[in-house]
């Protein structure tokens, strides 16, 4: 989706949310400070809350959307996540000084003035909240937005919250037992558990995630696919913002074919990539020797001792510096990959190969260098 597409749908329903909210929090403060339920007036604090977060995400969108600049090459995408972390927080604020004031009402339980204006809010609250999660759910899913997600959930657990406001004045009115205390401690602590969501879900693509396993395999596979490519490895995926995400990777192509020609395989994967993926990819490529009788015999050999040590381990970049006159021995270089997950440290993993190369091929030092990879995906 184009990047001023995505900022209008952004905008649009961070509009919405503050008209919205403005008018539910206005509404049941003054119902709840008419009937005296702590906890109406709690849910109408819940909502002012939320109009402010509304406009901390219009605020978001605005920042995201300023272009690259001298300063920030990558663009300003990343003002998106925060302005969904600072939502969390205010969740969570509302949510302490709410449990104060309903701790409070339990200890000192007040008459509640009950009316049908008070139902009705409650109700009308609901059905607005609802259609709000929608739009919310439904702009987030379109344009792929955290912050949006964040306020959906939100939303959802409003309808919650009110709802149990609302069975709260029924069970007050009808049965004569006052649980207004007790339901806005459970609003509170409603809200609370939503804050902590959110700010899981937004502060960690600020921190940086493994990209999606799928987004990233799809990516392998596309690379994997072209003709003289014999692997890759080492993908990395960079991300600063929604629509901001940039990626680099090697490519291992056959030693025999000349220069120019491995140079157009990956420079049309980067194109092609760029085209279909909107993702800028800065590949690496690695010459193999594929004929037989130019594989070095120790690389052929360390190939199979690699799986020896674990079948999920592999080793690329292989070459044979000369030795020097008067050294001892030649070295060997190589990367050793080692997914996350594999059982077994890197001192081990160095051990293993020294050893191994010691015992059958004692002209030869390795220099091994551990790689673990930044993506989730399974090697093939």
């Amino acid at each position: 989706m184009e990047e001023e597409k995505r900022v209008r749908y952004g905008k649009m329903a961070s509009i919405i949310g503050i008209c919205c909210n403005v008018f539910l929090a206005v509404s049941k403060l003054i119902v709840g400070l008419m009937s005296g339920m702590i906890s109406i007036i709690a849910d109408g604090i819940n909502n002012l809350s939320d109009s402010i977060s509304s406009i901390v995400s219009l605020i978001g969108f605005n920042l995201s959307s300023k272009p690259a600049d001298d300063d920030h090459p990558f663009g300003h995408a990343r003002y998106e996540y925060i302005s969904g972390l600072i939502v969390a927080f205010l969740v969570m604020i509302a949510a302490v000084e709410l449990f104060r004031s309903s701790f409070i009402k339990i200890i000192h339980p007040s008459k509640i003035n009950y009316s049908l204006l008070m139902y009705i809010v409650l109700a009308g609250s609901i059905l607005v909240k609802l259609f709000m999660y929608v739009i919310y759910k439904s702009v987030g899913k379109k344009i792929d937005s955290t912050t949006m997600i964040a306020v959906s959930t939100d939303s959802r657990n409003d309808i919650f919250a009110t709802l149990a406001v609302l069975i709260s004045a029924l069970i007050c009115y009808y049965f004569g037992v006052n649980i207004d205390g007790i339901t806005g401690t459970l609003v509170a602590i409603i809200i609370m558990i939503s804050g902590i969501g959110l700010v899981k879900d937004t502060l960690n693509p600020l921190v940086g995630p493994t990209p999606d396993p799928e987004f990233v395999a799809s990516i392998k596979n596309t690379i994997l696919s072209y003709d003289g490519v014999l692997g890759t490895h080492d993908l990395m995926v960079h991300d600063y913002g929604p629509g901001h995400r940039f990626a680099s990777a090697h490519v291992e192509v056959p030693a025999e074919k000349g220069i120019i020609e491995c140079h157009e395989i990956v420079d049309r994967i980067e194109r092609d990539l760029l085209e279909n993926y909107k993702l800028p990819v800065l590949i690496h490529y690695d010459p193999i020797m594929t004929l037989d009788e130019h594989q070095h015999p120790v690389y052929r050999f360390l190939k199979k001792e690699a799986k020896n040590i674990n079948e999920n381990i592999s080793i690329h970049d292989f070459r044979v510096v000369d030795a020097p006159s008067g050294a001892k021995s030649t070295m060997v270089i190589f990367d050793c990959e080692v997914p996350k997950g594999v059982a077994i440290s890197d001192d081990e993993v160095n051990d293993r190969f020294a050893n191994a190369l010691r015992e059958n091929f004692p002209e030869y030092e390795a220099a091994i260098t551990i790689d673990h990879g930044y993506v989730a995906v399974n090697k093939k």
